[in-house]
């Protein structure tokens, strides 16, 4: 059942080698609005964590400063067992990040957004693997289009590749199916499963409850920049996980 926000005093005392990212105590402050009110999650390294909520419930902020672009006001985070605060750079190299908006450049086509990220994190022999993600997400024949052209949909599919194509230790995934068709979700889960398999460790933020059960296993319900429930993904499922989502968010 879902059970209210508790620090797990055992998770202190787990093995780097699995833990993939460890977060206790983040507050994200804005003048005098906190965004992140002091939340704690822990996610394994091929596990996959659901951030859920309402739309500002602090699920995009926990994600940017997981993924080092935004500094935490407090706290402590580390990411691939880099700590933000110190090295931001080495947490972006470490991380795959599809932010919620914005993230593509207007006028370059898809293949150069992974040219450009390819050069930027070394990678050789890329290019086998660039074809088939952009053939899997259904981009193939727009490899070569510049994306101001492109739909909302296909613009989110082109982000979550991008953030999965390195392979990272920790994939971050802000909104990954909105306005996404049901091909390009399942697209996604693929994708998100063959990196938990390969060791990876997710975090997908959505307020879509259903896909949330379908990509994770864990959940974090958050309301005004705090947890206020955690539970196993499978028991989010249904009419009866929906009926306690809703609870939660009032």
């Amino acid at each position: 059942m879902l059970q209210p926000p508790s620090v797990d005093l055992d998770t202190e005392l787990e093995s780097t080698a699995v833990t993939a990212v460890d977060v206790t105590g983040l507050r994200v402050r804005f003048d005098a609005v906190d965004a992140v009110a002091g939340i704690d999650l822990t996610v394994r390294a091929g596990g996959a964590l659901a951030l859920i909520g309402r739309n500002g419930a602090g699920k995009s902020t926990t994600l940017r400063v997981l993924a080092g672009v935004q500094p935490p006001t407090e706290g402590r985070v580390r990411v691939a067992g880099i700590d933000v605060r110190r090295d931001p750079i080495a947490v972006k190299r470490a991380t795959g990040y599809c932010p919620d908006v914005g993230g593509l450049v207007p006028r370059a086509s898809p293949w150069e957004h992974l040219q450009l990220s390819a050069r930027l994190r070394g990678l050789v022999g890329w290019e086998p693997r660039a074809r088939d993600l952009l053939e899997r997400f259904d981009l193939g024949t727009a490899a070569h289009r510049v994306t101001t052209g492109f739909s909302h949909g296909m613009g989110r599919r082109l982000s979550v590749l991008l953030a999965a194509f390195h392979s990272p230790a920790v994939l971050l995934l802000d909104e990954p199916f909105d306005g996404v068709d049901p091909l390009g979700v399942d697209a996604t889960i693929d994708l998100v499963n063959e990196l938990r398999a390969a060791g990876s460790a997710v975090l997908v933020s959505t307020h879509l409850l259903e896909l949330a059960v379908r990509v994770c296993d864990e959940a974090i319900v958050l309301r005004g920049g705090r947890v206020v429930g955690t539970a196993a993904a499978d028991e989010l499922a249904g009419a009866e996980g929906a009926q306690r989502y809703r609870q939660l968010l009032q």
